[in-house]
């Protein structure tokens, strides 16, 4: 069923000098297309806390409307970008985002905006989530939120937070399908050429898999570890491949890719079996014998040491997000 609505929501994204473009301009688009299929239910503006032209980290600008004389706020979103830490110093900033979540219906970010809503403490104690690559610093300087680094996006509340950039895309079509219902956010993906719809609760991109450079010294090693998961892969059988001694091996795997080949191997199993089991595989046995742990409890431990949950968790996410991604009207508008 199509949710109905009494009037047009205003979408405001806010940003600032160094913002990263595409946080402000992914989501504005997939509102933008919404609002042609569905007329008359957004009404899009950018905003900052000193308007002007606000220079992203790109080079090109947004022209941006005054926040503080910004009023009937729906959805505020907050982009993130290399400008962030100097958004968290600014108290204008600080002020105007307490003031937008005691008015508006939904406060979301993209990306390291995350770092503007936790700044202002309207992350404590709730379920957050940012890029993957910010995860130690955001831990540091916000103990008080629970940060879920592997998730798109998260919605807890009346509160949204997204991973990096092209997840911002995600968010914004997660609040269109409740805003107008399944069928206008299909359609809007697909005007954008994009998947539909990454749920909320898929893994990041893994930074395991973008190690891997095609010109690095182990990019063909690791291809080889991911197709040969069921095999022993003992580190003295991986330096023969590599031509090295096993010494010299290890010393160099571990300056190239940043961690040893035990932990690299530990990891691309960990991400095969989560794979596996958030796309429905029934058997936990089946799938830890299939990416090499051999055991299910030995995929347990290791589960729990990388993603800080057991395999069962990606099952039950995964379950749930089928009932909650279930397309309500299949058809276009």
């Amino acid at each position: 069923m199509v949710p109905t609505f009494s009037a047009m929501r205003k979408i405001a994204v806010l940003v600032f000098p160094d913002f990263q473009i595409l946080d402000a301009t992914g989501p504005l688009a997939a509102f933008e297309i919404a609002e042609r299929y569905r007329p008359g239910s957004y009404a899009l503006q950018v905003l900052a806390i000193e308007p002007a032209a606000v220079r992203s980290s790109s080079g090109a600008c947004l022209l941006a409307a005054d926040a503080r004389r910004a009023r009937m706020i729906d959805t505020l979103l907050v982009a993130g970008g290399d400008g962030v830490d100097r958004a968290c110093e600014c108290m204008r900033t600080r002020r105007f985002v307490l003031r937008a979540a005691g008015s508006a219906r939904r406060v979301a970010s993209v990306c390291s905006g995350a770092y503007v809503l936790a700044n202002a403490g309207l992350l404590d104690g709730r379920r957050a989530t940012t890029h993957w690559s910010r995860t130690q610093d955001f831990l540091r300087r916000f103990p008080a939120v629970h940060l879920e680094a592997d998730r798109i996006f998260i919605r807890e509340a009346g509160i949204w937070t997204s991973a990096g950039i092209t997840a911002g895309i995600d968010l914004a079509l997660a609040m269109i399908a409740e805003d107008l219902g399944e069928s206008v956010a299909r359609s809007t993906a697909r005007q954008l050429v994009m998947y539909y719809r990454r749920p909320g609760g898929q893994s990041q991109f893994s930074g395991l898999l973008d190690m891997a450079r095609p010109a690095g010294r182990f990019g063909e090693l690791l291809h080889y570890l991911r197709g040969n998961l069921r095999a022993r892969l003992r580190v003295e059988d991986l330096a023969e491949r590599s031509h090295l001694s096993p010494r010299q091996f290890s010393r160099l795997f571990h300056a190239e890719v940043g961690m040893s080949p035990a932990r690299a191997v530990e990891a691309l199993r960990v991400e095969a079996a989560r794979t596996a089991l958030e796309s429905g595989a029934p058997s936990i046995q089946r799938v830890a014998e299939e990416s090499g742990f051999g055991h299910p409890e030995r995929m347990r431990r290791s589960f729990v040491r990388i993603t800080g949950a057991p395999p069962a968790a990606a099952r039950r996410r995964a379950a749930a997000q089928v009932r909650t991604d279930a397309p309500a009207v299949p058809a276009d508008p």
